[in-house]
């Protein structure tokens, strides 16, 4: 059941009419109909057998924090009766210990739950022990990073005291599962999250045109963008050659480009505008990010909540440790002010790079991915004074509208060499691939090498219906990036403007999922 597809609309709709007749009947028990749809609906989505690792999963979640609240009670009790501060120190440092086994315990069931799941078949094909990574049979689970992400923050706030752990397991357990979320995120945190689903939300009190709207936005994003261009783009690199012409990579990978985009973001919108008719609303995960000024800035708007995630769980506590303090110390007092400063910044920017690509896949592509943008971030930075300096040389207004132009031209460049390595799969193939596209460019040889590759006249059909969407999405895009509200001004059209751009929009819709019904596949990001 995709959530384009008609089975989708029909669920939502009957879920949607159930949490009302629930709602109405017994307010506080509403939230139980948003549990069974969530349950049903990672079922219907995948195999209902992949169910028990998110039951796993909330299950240790769910116990951990409440033994932690636990072992502060005990721990409390015991500190009031020691007889002087020295004793209670101790017990204050001994309980502190268990803490910390609880949370080492719990992250190590969740986080070896999904690395046996997601890396043990490539780790024993990659040492030849396996034919192939699907020969082995484990079943990787929709969505199992982001509930499984989501799971940890929840653990490690509780953790540090950020708020009382839930009781009820069923009512924990519609944090992890709530279904626009489960399959692609975003990655909630639990004190926004789950609240709003606890609460019945009364219909009146959603509005029901703006979510509507989103969703047939997300669903040109993904059907008349991505989908259109899945087939051109599996051509290109499906077999890539020693004499492949810089000029067909580089369409190909802008191709890849939009496709992403299209696909996660515009999934993002489908499922953050599901959530909404329940009256609920879940973390932004997408701010235009091909308007980014650098690639920090890329990241910053691109799977947001992923990377505040990193942020908060990863970066922090890793640059904040005494080795990285240490760092920071021996820099500021040899080599300056500016590199004790950055220097612990950017060893914990390559980390987390590291894990966000090894988050992608084991393959070495994917690490190579990572390490490319925590290397470009962490120059970025420890030249940022150089680069001042000679902007300051050259009379640069860097608060013009030509130089930031070149900012966002300079960070598309950027962000898709980064594409390179994680689109074509092989190593190997990238490198190759980015050879030639600096020193065989060949433009003459594009269009009869694209004709080799297969390129028929519907592919040439698809690429310009997946052109026509590109454009709109970048009109609506750059109006938001100014700062308008588009859904609401769209909805303030007269009726014969609306109905006109609806038609232009389902039509795109309808006509590109006709198109696309035997090359289309699932979301790209539940496969992570």
């Amino acid at each position: 059941m995709e959530l384009f597809s008609l089975h989708f609309l029909l669920f939502l709709v009957a879920s949607l009419a159930a949490y009302h007749v629930v709602g109405r009947l017994a307010r506080d028990h509403a939230w139980l109909v948003l549990l069974a749809a969530s349950l049903a609906f990672y079922c219907l989505v995948g195999r209902w057998q992949t169910l028990a690792y998110m039951l796993a999963c909330a299950a240790v979640t769910w116990a951990a924090p409440l033994a932690l609240a636990r072992m502060d009670a005990r721990c409390k009790e015991e500190r009031a009766a020691a007889p002087d501060r020295a004793a209670r120190r101790a017990v204050k440092a001994a309980w502190a210990g268990r803490r910390r086994a609880v949370l080492v315990a719990a992250l190590l069931a969740c986080f070896g739950i999904l690395a046996y799941l997601k890396y043990w078949n490539v780790l024993l094909y990659e040492v030849g022990l396996a034919a192939s990574p699907a020969s082995l049979g484990l079943l990787l689970p929709l969505g199992i990073s982001f509930y499984t992400f989501q799971s940890v923050s929840y653990v490690i706030d509780a953790y540090n005291g950020r708020f009382e752990p839930q009781r009820n397991f069923l009512k924990h357990l519609l944090f992890v599962s709530w279904f626009p979320q489960v399959i692609q995120g975003p990655i909630n945190r639990y004190e926004q999250l789950s609240p709003q689903l606890l609460e019945y939300h009364e219909a009146r009190s959603v509005r029901y045109d703006r979510a509507i709207l989103r969703f047939c936005y997300g669903a040109l994003k993904k059907i008349a963008i991505a989908d259109m261009l899945v087939g051109v783009i599996e051509a290109i690199f499906s077999n890539v050659t020693t004499g492949i012409p810089g000029s067909v990579v580089v369409f190909g990978i802008l191709l890849y480009s939009a496709q992403q985009y299209g696909d996660f973001s515009g999934g993002i919108d489908m499922v953050e505008a599901a959530s909404s008719l329940f009256g609920v609303g879940m973390a932004e995960n997408f701010r235009r990010p091909y308007f980014s000024v650098s690639l920090a800035d890329f990241w910053r708007r691109w799977h947001i909540t992923l990377g505040t995630w990193m942020r908060d769980y990863v970066f922090f506590p890793f640059a904040l440790t005494k080795p990285m303090q240490r760092l920071g110390k021996w820099a500021d007092e040899r080599l300056g002010e500016h590199l004790g400063r950055t220097l612990p910044a950017c060893v914990a920017n390559l980390l987390v790079f590291l894990i966000v690509g090894l988050w992608h896949g084991a393959e070495p592509h994917y690490v190579a991915w990572g390490l490319y943008n925590g290397v470009v971030i962490a120059l970025a930075d420890l030249l940022a004074p150089a680069f001042r300096r000679a902007n300051a040389a050259l009379r640069v207004d860097t608060d013009g509208r030509a130089h930031r132009a070149f900012c966002v031209a300079r960070t598309f460049v950027v962000v898709n060499v980064g594409w390179y390595f994680d689109r074509i799969y092989d190593f190997g193939d990238s490198l190759l691939c980015l050879r030639n596209t600096f020193t065989n460019f060949d433009a003459s040889a594009f269009l009869v090498t694209l004709h080799e590759d297969g390129l028929t006249t519907l592919d040439l059909q698809f690429l310009a219906f997946a052109a026509l969407a590109c454009i709109i999405v970048f009109v609506v895009s750059l109006a938001q990036e100014r700062g308008v509200d588009v859904s609401e001004r769209i909805l303030g059209w007269n009726c014969v403007a609306r109905a006109a751009l609806y038609f232009l929009v389902l039509g795109l819709i309808v006509i590109t999922s006709f198109l696309t019904q035997n090359v289309a596949g699932g979301f790209m990001y539940a496969n992570f």
